[in-house]
């Protein structure tokens, strides 16, 4: 079933002091599920990028974190720098990856925008595809005379009334939200320090003077280098190498060449293909011949492949077949739990706040994931198991030799129908070990995840136990039996040990009462 997938890439007006950069990426990483792509912090800017992504539930939750964090910490009274702004948090675009429309992530930005006015009392201006008025699509319309002029304005100017929140400014100033296709931010650095030549390279190159369509541009001075600074709205019909073409013809005109580019954030693989075949000259050129993009490609497919498995196991498990049974529902939850501590653990390597246990995590990480590949095993070998027990059940048993034969085919099969779920429960328990440890050390924010981990390994154990149970009853060598069934209530008694220790943590972390 496929999950939608939305990317956030909003614009923050601080780039001087890091340890505020820190708490708003802190506050966009509390939110379980939300991965950091890209992080741009720009001096001379005074401005930050930030680039991730998630489903669309956890973008809302970890965008309006991050707006509520930059509010308490940028004052824009204090603030200066080359780039336009009218906001502690400027600019908000949700733009759709996967499994998701536009007109959804113009929703999210109506919600987004409601919340943050409501809940945080900043002015919000909805952009681009949310935008309520035709003028109001363009940012720079929006962002004109930047926070000074409309703060003077916003109480006074009807035009100027916001779609959301009040209609005055404090020192958080206003945020603009929107949703929008996606943008390449490009910066071209010129063999100057004439802030005038990049500024009229700039006017010769945006579409609203005149210049190449779906290319915005400013001149500025950055470092000491004259830079022009771009948003290319749609790098499929303006190609990036078209754009620096322009930008090298009217730089010569000046005396002056391309001194070298950055971007701010991601880019599209596509976008830079295009522009390698277009220097390259590459006109029989197949995207197929990309090394990595056929990598990818192979994954995607795997990982699809893993999916329809996944479901086809579930459709199995419901029919009225033997097999798959209880013994592959029990690995099969197992290697779920597996996956959820991996989960957690992954939420908290990276992270400044956990460094301490960053060792721990790693460790727990290259476990978890064994684990999970081994349960998954699991699944196809009960399955597997049992059917060579029934198997054993329908071989003949016309004469002695034939029974006798049948008798040790069935005894055999039954052995290995019982070990297969002791081992599932065995790494169960190891599974518990892990949840257990990265509840009480890991992201408090993903604590219940590792909490349900556990308890998915717990009902695996549960579940496995039962398994064993059934099938060391029919075995006839009671002294393997009776070894087989201490080493399960062995495993059951530290388990439940294990448990005890989770909910004790839970109450103390996670504030959790019974």
């Amino acid at each position: 079933m496929p999950n939608p997938l939305v990317e956030c890439v909003p614009n923050f007006s601080e780039a001087r002091r890091p340890e505020v950069i820190e708490d708003i990426l802190g506050a966009i990483t509390s939110v379980p599920g939300v991965i950091v792509l890209d992080r741009h912090s720009d001096f001379d800017h005074n401005r930050t990028v930030i680039t991730f992504v998630g489903a669309p539930e956890n973008i809302e939750e970890a965008t309006f974190r991050a707006i509520s964090t930059a509010a308490e910490l940028i004052d824009l009274d204090k603030h200066s720098g080359e780039h336009p702004r009218i906001g502690a948090t400027d600019v908000v675009p949700f733009v759709p990856i996967s499994d998701i429309t536009m007109e959804e992530c113009v929703q999210m930005a109506q919600r987004l925008g409601r919340r943050v006015g409501e809940e945080l009392n900043i002015p919000v201006y909805l952009y681009e595809q949310a935008a309520t008025r035709p003028d109001r699509q363009n940012l720079e319309n929006i962002r004109r005379g930047q926070y000074e002029l409309l703060k003077e304005e916003i109480e006074t100017n009807p035009e100027r009334a916001p779609d959301f929140g009040p209609a005055r400014i404090g020192t958080a100033g206003a945020t603009v939200i929107g949703a929008r296709p996606f943008l390449i931010a490009f910066n071209v650095y010129l063999s100057t320090d004439d802030v005038q030549i990049a500024k009229n390279i700039a006017k010769a190159v945006r579409h609203s003077s005149g210049g190449l369509r779906y290319v915005k541009g400013l001149g500025l001075l950055v470092e000491g280098r004259a830079q022009v600074s771009m948003n290319l709205t749609d790098y499929r019909k303006t190609p990036i190498a078209r754009v620096v073409e322009m930008i090298r013809r009217e730089a010569t005109r000046y005396g002056v060449a391309v001194h070298h580019s950055e971007l701010v954030g991601l880019i599209p693989q596509e976008a830079l293909v295009d522009a390698a075949v277009w220097y390259l000259q590459l006109d029989q050129f197949d995207p197929g011949q990309v090394l990595e993009q056929k990598l990818y490609s192979q994954a995607a497919a795997q990982e699809q492949d893993g999916e329809v498995e996944s479901y086809s196991f579930l459709d199995e498990l419901a029919d009225r077949s033997a097999t798959p049974g209880g013994g592959s529902a029990a690995a099969f939850s197992a290697a779920a739990a597996a996956a959820l501590v991996s989960m957690v653990a992954r939420l908290t390597i990276g992270k400044k706040k956990y460094r301490d246990v960053e060792a721990q995590m790693t460790s727990i990480l290259e476990r978890s994931e064994t684990l999970r590949a081994q349960l998954s095993e699991a699944v196809k070998e009960d399955a597997a198991a049992f059917d060579d027990l029934m198997a054993a059940y329908k071989l003949p048993k016309d004469d002695r030799n034939a029974a006798k034969r049948r008798d040790q085919a069935i005894q055999s099969a039954t052995l290995k129908a019982a070990q297969v779920p002791l081992e599932v429960a065995e790494k169960a328990l190891e599974v518990l070990e892990l949840a257990t440890k990265v509840v009480s050390s890991g992201n408090v924010n993903a604590i219940t995840d590792g909490a349900s981990g556990a308890a998915l390994a717990q009902a695996a154990l549960t579940a496995a136990g039962l398994n064993v149970r059934v099938n060391i009853s029919d075995l006839e060598d009671r002294s393997a039996a009776k070894k087989m069934m201490v080493d399960l209530q062995s495993i059951e008694t530290k388990a439940a040990k294990l448990q005890r220790k989770i909910d004790q943590v839970l109450k103390e972390r996670g504030g959790l009462s019974d």
